[in-house]
C-alpha cells in the first residue's frame, strides 16, 4: 500500500525533469497548429462557400455546368494525390486509432499531407456547391497535426500515437463548432470510448488550447445565436417534439443506410459504374445536385447554415419551402456522398433536421417553430452519428439552448433509438469496411462520408 504523497517530491521530481517539460512544450505547440488548421479549413471554406453564391448569381444555369466540372476535378485529384482524404475524416482516424491497423499504413489515413490535401478538397466541394459540411473533416485536419507532435517528443514521454490522435480529433471538433465540451463528449462517445487520467488531460489541453485560437478568430459566440424558449412549458411540446424526434430518427436512419450502401458498393449497375468510372459518375452527380440548386434557388445546397439561421431567427418560416426544401437537401446530401468528394455530414444534417422540423411546425402550425428546430437539428444529427449525447452537446453549445438540455437529450435518444433500428452505425461501419480493403486492396472504397 503507497504512503501519501510527498509533496516537496513530487515538486522537485515535477520540475526536475526538463525533457518532459519540453514534451509538454510540443504537444501545446501542435495544439494551437491544430487550432489553426481548423481555423484555415474554416476560412477557405467559407470563401469558397461565398465564391459559389456568386457565381450562381451570375446566371441561373451555371450550377448544371460548374458544380459537375468541379465535383469531377475534385474527386480526380483526390483519388490521384491522396486518397485517404476522402470523406469526412471520421472513419480514418477510428482506422489509425485501431490497434490492428499497421503503424506503415496510419500515414495513408492521418498524416499532415492528408490534412493540406484535407483542407484543399473540402474547400473545393463547397466552391463545387455540393451539400457536404467542413466539420467531421476538422476532425481529420486536426487529428493529422497532433500525430506529427511524435517525431518531436522523446521516447519516454508516456505520450502514445492513440493519445495524440484522440486530443486532436477532439480538438478539431471543438473548433469547428466552437463547443468545448462537445469535443469532450465526441471524444469519449465515438474515438476513444475509454480515456486514462494521462489522456484525458491531454485531450482537455488540446481541447482548451485549439478552442481558444478558434475563439481568437471568430469570437466566442454561438453560431446560430440563442434559442428563445421563454414561457413554453415541456406538455405544448411533447407531442410536437415526439413527432420531431421520430420522424429525424427515420430520416437520418435512412440517410445513413443510402450512405453505408453507397460507399459500401452494392450489385446494381449505378454501383458497377461507379468502380469503373469514378470521375464521370461524380460529375453525374454534380450534376444532379447542380438541378437541386437551380430549383432551390441555392438553399438546398452547401452547408446550409444559412438557411438554418434563417428558421432559428424567431421561428419564422420566412422563405422555406416546406417538404419541397426537406427532400431536395435530403438529396443533395446522399449524391454529394456517394460521389465520393471530401466533406462531412454533420452541417447537412444540422440544416436538413432543422427543415425536417419546420415542415412538422408548418403542419401542426405550431406557435413553437423556433423551439422544434432546435429539437430537429439535435435529433437529426443523432440519428445520423448515432452519437446523442455529442448531438445534444454540439446543438445545446450552437444555439445556447441551456434550458432545453433534458428536451434535447430526449429528442436526441429517441431520434438515435429509431435510426438504429434502421440502420448500422455510420462512422464505425464505414471504418470497418476501410480496415477490410486494407487486406483487399481491390475492394471499393473512395472515401467515406
Amino acid at each position: 500500500m503507497k504512503g501519501e504523497p510527498d509533496f516537496f517530491q513530487s515538486l522537485r521530481d515535477e520540475f526536475g525533469g526538463g525533457r518532459q517539460w519540453l514534451d509538454r512544450v510540443v504537444v501545446l505547440v501542435y495544439a494551437v497548429l491544430a487550432g489553426l488548421a481548423v481555423v484555415a479549413l474554416t476560412l477557405l471554406a467559407d470563401a469558397a462557400t461565398e465564391a459559389y453564391g456568386s457565381l450562381r448569381s451570375m446566371a441561373w444555369w451555371v450550377p448544371l455546368v460548374w458544380t459537375p466540372a468541379i465535383t469531377a476535378l475534385v474527386v480526380w485529384s483526390i483519388r490521384r494525390w491522396a486518397p485517404g482524404a476522402g470523406g469526412s475524416g471520421v472513419p480514418q482516424v477510428l482506422v489509425a486509432l485501431d490497434p490492428a491497423t499497421p503503424i506503415a499504413e496510419r500515414p495513408r489515413f492521418v498524416s499532415l499531407r492528408v490534412t493540406v490535401a484535407k483542407i484543399l478538397a473540402v474547400s473545393g466541394a463547397l466552391l463545387a456547391g455540393l451539400s457536404v459540411g467542413r466539420q467531421g473533416p476538422s476532425v481529420q485536419v486536426a487529428a493529422g497535426v497532433m500525430l506529427h507532435a511524435r517525431r518531436w517528443l522523446s521516447p519516454g514521454s508516456g505520450i502514445s500515437d492513440r493519445e495524440l490522435l484522440v486530443a486532436g480529433g477532439a480538438a478539431g471538433i471543438a473548433a469547428a463548432f466552437n463547443t468545448p465540451l462537445g469535443g469532450i463528449v465526441f471524444a469519449i462517445e465515438e474515438l476513444s470510448r475509454r480515456l486514462t487520467e494521462r489522456s484525458s488531460g491531454l485531450m482537455l489541453a488540446g481541447i482548451v488550447i485549439a478552442g481558444l485560437v478558434a475563439v481568437s478568430a471568430f469570437g466566442n459566440l454561438a453560431t446560430f445565436g440563442r434559442v428563445r424558449t421563454d414561457g413554453i412549458s415541456w406538455w405544448t411540446l411533447l407531442l410536437p417534439g415526439l413527432l420531431v424526434a421520430i420522424t429525424c430518427g427515420l430520416v437520418g436512419g435512412l440517410l445513413s443506410r443510402l450512405m453505408l450502401a453507397s460507399f459500401t458498393g452494392l450489385p446494381d449497375r449505378f454501383c458497377a459504374y461507379r468502380r469503373k468510372r469514378p470521375v464521370a459518375f461524380a460529375a453525374f452527380c454534380g450534376f444532379a445536385v447542380g438541378v437541386i440548386a437551380v430549383i432551390s434557388g441555392g438553399s438546398a445546397v452547401g452547408v446550409g447554415h444559412e438557411h438554418t439561421r434563417a428558421l432559428l431567427d424567431g421561428g419564422e418560416l420566412g422563405e422555406h419551402q416546406p417538404l419541397v426544401f426537406t427532400f431536395l437537401k435530403f438529396i443533395a446530401s446522399w449524391l454529394s456522398a456517394w460521389a465520393g468528394v471530401p466533406g462531412g455530414i454533420f452541417g447537412p444534417s444540422l440544416s436538413l433536421g432543422a427543415g425536417v422540423a419546420a415542415d412538422i411546425a408548418w403542419l401542426l402550425d405550431s406557435p413553437h417553430a423556433t423551439a422544434l428546430i432546435a429539437l430537429g437539428m439535435c435529433g437529426l444529427l443523432a440519428a445520423v452519428t448515432q452519437a446523442p449525447i455529442t448531438a445534444m452537446i454540439i446543438v445545446m453549445e450552437m444555439t445556447e439552448g441551456h434550458g432545453m438540455v433534458l428536451s434535447l437529450i430526449a429528442c436526441a435518444l429517441l431520434a438515435s433509438l429509431v435510426s438504429r433500428m434502421i440502420s448500422r452505425p455510420l462512422y464505425s461501419t464505414m471504418a470497418q469496411f476501410m480496415m477490410r480493403s486494407l487486406r483487399e486492396p481491390t475492394v471499393e472504397g473512395s472515401g467515406p462520408r
